[in-house]
This record gives structure tokens, C-alpha cells and sequence, in this order.
């Protein structure tokens, strides 16, 4: 509520109104809600002029910027996540919390125990949730394409098919709400934070799988037609991603707890290189040529990602490397070992990445990172007040 130059020139002083413009076409249906429908809006101030830190504003600008090139672009959603028993809500008046201080997590209990990935029997525990959640997404209309367990208790991991543009993003809001609504009305608790802080739990991360379509014939444009497993601009592609990945690591890991999930040794990245169908490397190449369902697939985000700035800066990256041709190198066999940038390893790294990268905030738009900037830095500093459970077991008998 003070004087603030940003929020001044983009209209937001003083807590201002907006106008959420609904967008037709994305109206839904709620089939676990009757009578009740679901749209997206975009953002507008009173005068008409669109909100310049809208999420769905930038990655629409991308998708501009790629057809500008000759490409559409395509992606297809894999998403791993937790699904627990309710035990307790925790909604007693002492656990409320208050703005800018959440209340008490919910208490809850397993679906599965152990880490026996996709066996008939631990899927027959999920089953009950699986099979309403199924009912339900595929009567919103949304393009569910496999459900499995994963690897560790409780976790699950749903697929998409893949869609053009806005629609991938689009389905991934209406995803996360949906999964955690239905599940909240039949007694149990969805996450999708990376790594809840349970016993044996397991990190899960949101794989982006995209390809480029061209838009003179529509073929996919990474189908390579040589020996090796991707097209000249596939590979280009591909360069630019590794090119700044980890300025994007800030909008592919959005939040502090993700960064647990980088590891060597795991089927998660920590490093920026790429491997022909390799789940060590952040980027798989999957395809073969010819193909015609070559992708890359970037193994580095979070599930909690914003999914409209995840897939704006994945296509900034890839079209600086294709404006700049930039090569990608070898297929790396051993994604621990070979020698590469290494991915942040906190949020803070991430965003110290972000705001060295100028192409990004240029392309980004540079009012818009230092918003966001300011936002996550504050986040942080939040986080850092904290007295965490291993400082006090560290320090508190010994001192």
C-alpha cells in the first residue's frame, strides 16, 4: 500500500481490481460437483489493458513468438504425485493459520507400502481412488492417457496425451484441481508437492515431454530423416534447453522443497545434459528416425510448476538455440559422470541463475522476472526465519 514504482506502472497499487475476462472455450462440466462449471479467465484492468504478470498472457506470447518461426508447439504431460488416506484434517481453530502462514498440515496414512513399481497387487490398493478419478477426469474431457503406481508408498504417476499449445498447460491447472478436489470429497489427500516430509517417501517430478509441429504440413519437426535420433532443429532445440537450464530451473522448480529431488544416481537430473532414452539425463531423447513421435523429454521439473511458465521458458530456450544453432554435444551414457553444468541445487542458486541469464528475462520479459524475482526472494526469506526440526536437533541439547 505504499508508493511503489512497479506496482504503479502495472496497475496494481493499492490492492486495484482486475477483471478476470472468462475464456469460453475453456468451460467444463464438474462431474464431482453438480451444477457447478469450470473456465479459465485471462487478466485485464478496467481500461482494457491485459495484466502484465498473467501467467497464461506469457506463455501465449512464446507460442506467438514460436509460430513466428514456422512451429506449433506440442507436449504431452507426466506427472508423478502422492495420494494419501485422510486421517485427520486438522481443523481445529488453533491449526487455522492466517494469511501468509498456512495451518497444519493434514495428518494422513499410506495407500501402499514398499516401492514395488507397478505390481498388480499394490495397484489393486490404489484401485478404490484410481477408479474414481478416472470416472471423473475422463468425463471432464481431459485426455488421460495411463495411470500407474510408482515407486514409492503412496505415489502415483498419471500421463496425458500429448496437445498443441495452450491446451497442455491448460490441462495441467485443471489436472492438479481436479485430482485434489475428488480426492479431498472421497476422504483422501493428493500432493503434489515434490517431497512430502514423510518417512520413505519418495521425490516426484513432473517430466515434459515436447516436440515442435511444423505448421507448413504439420509434420513433426525433431523426426530425424539420418542416422542420428533428431533433426538438425531437434537438436538445436535441444541445445538451447541445455543452453539455460538453469536460468528456466527457476520456473521448472518454482519452490524450495523441489530442489530435494536432484540427485545423481536417482531418475532424477543433476546436471545439464541430454542421453538418447537415458531417464538419468535431464533431457531423453526418445525416437528413433523417422519416428514420427520423436520428443525430447526434459526430466527436470517439479509438479507444482507453474505449467504456462515451465513451457514458455522451455520454448525461449529452444528457440535461442535454434536462432543460434547452437549443438547440444553427445548423447551422454553416463549422465552422473560426464562432465556438465551442474542444475541449482536451492532455490536461491536458481533464481541467482535466472537473473544472469538475460536472454531469459528478456525474453521472459524483464518487468515480469523481477516481479518475479522479488516474489520467490521473499519466499525465501520466509523459509529462512524458520527454526527447521535439524536445527534443533542438532543444537539444542549440545549448546
Amino acid at each position: 500500500f505504499a508508493p511503489d514504482e512497479a506496482l504503479q506502472r502495472d496497475g496494481l497499487h493499492g490492492a486495484a481490481d482486475v477483471l478476470m475476462v472468462p475464456d469460453p472455450t475453456s468451460f467444463r462440466l464438474l462431474p464431482w460437483a453438480p451444477g457447478t462449471g469450470w473456465l479459465l479467465c485471462d487478466l485485464h484492468f478496467a481500461d482494457g489493458r491485459p495484466v502484465p504478470l498473467c501467467s497464461r498472457r506469457l506463455y501465449r506470447r512464446a507460442l506467438e513468438r514460436l509460430g513466428a518461426a514456422g512451429y506449433d508447439f506440442m507436449a504431452g504431460l507426466e506427472v508423478e504425485f502422492h495420494i494419501f488416506k485422510l486421517a485427520d484434517p486438522r481443523l481445529a481453530p488453533g491449526d487455522a493459520g492466517q494469511p501468509g502462514q498456512p495451518g497444519a498440515p493434514p495428518e494422513v496414512s499410506l495407500l501402499t507400502q514398499g516401492y514395488q513399481y507397478l505390481t498388480e497387487q499394490r495397484y489393486d490398493q490404489f484401485d478404490p481412488i484410481f477408479d474414481i478419478l478416472r470416472r471423473d477426469l475422463q468425463q471432464l474431457g481431459l485426455p488421460l492417457r495411463s495411470l500407474e503406481v510408482e515407486f514409492g508408498p503412496s505415489q502415483a504417476e498419471f500421463t496425458l496425451s500429448p496437445g498443441i499449445g495452450l491446451a497442455p498447460a491448460d490441462d495441467m491447472i485443471l489436472f492438479r484441481s481436479a485430482v485434489k478436489q475428488i480426492c479431498r470429497r472421497h476422504g483422501y489427500h493428493a500432493t503434489f508437492m515434490c517431497r512430502p516430509k514423510l518417512p520413505n517417501a519418495m521425490s516426484s517430478g513432473w517430466h515434459l515431454h515436447q516436440s515442435l509441429r511444423e505448421r507448413a504440413g504439420g509434420a513433426n519437426a525433431f523426426v530425424s530423416r539420418s542416422d542420428e535420433p533428431l533433426s538438425p532443429v531437434g537438436r538445436h532445440y535441444l541445445a538451447g534447453l541445455l543452453a539455460h537450464a538453469r536460468g528456466a530451473t527457476a520456473f521448472s522448480t518454482p519452490t524450495i522443497n523441489g530442489y530435494k529431488r536432484y540427485r545423481p544416481n536417482s531418475l532424477a537430473p543433476d546436471r545439464a545434459i541430454w542421453g538418447v532414452d537415458n531417464r538419468g539425463a535431464m533431457v531423453r531423447a526418445v525416437g528413433r528416425p523417422g519416428d514420427a513421435g520423436t520428443r525430447l523429454e526434459n526430466r527436470v521439473g517439479e509438479p507444482a510448476a507453474n505449467p504456462y511458465l515451465y513451457m514458455a521458458a522451455q520454448i525461449h530456450s529452444g528457440l535461442d538455440g535454434m536462432a543460434r544453432r547452437l549443438d547440444p554435444g553427445p548423447s551422454a551414457d553416463a549422465p552422473y559422470e560426464t562432465a556438465a553444468p551442474l542444475l541449482p541445487t536451492s532455490l536461491a542458486e536458481a533464481l541467482a541463475a535466472l537473473r544472469a541469464d538475460d536472454y531469459l528475462r528478456d525474453s521472459m520479459g524483464a518487468a515480469f522476472v523481477d516481479c518475479y524475482l522479488r516474489i520467490k526472494e521473499a519466499e525465501l526469506q520466509r523459509f529462512q526465519l524458520e527454526v527447521s526440526d535439524w536445527e534443533q536437533r542438532e543444537y539444542f541439547d549440545l549448546f
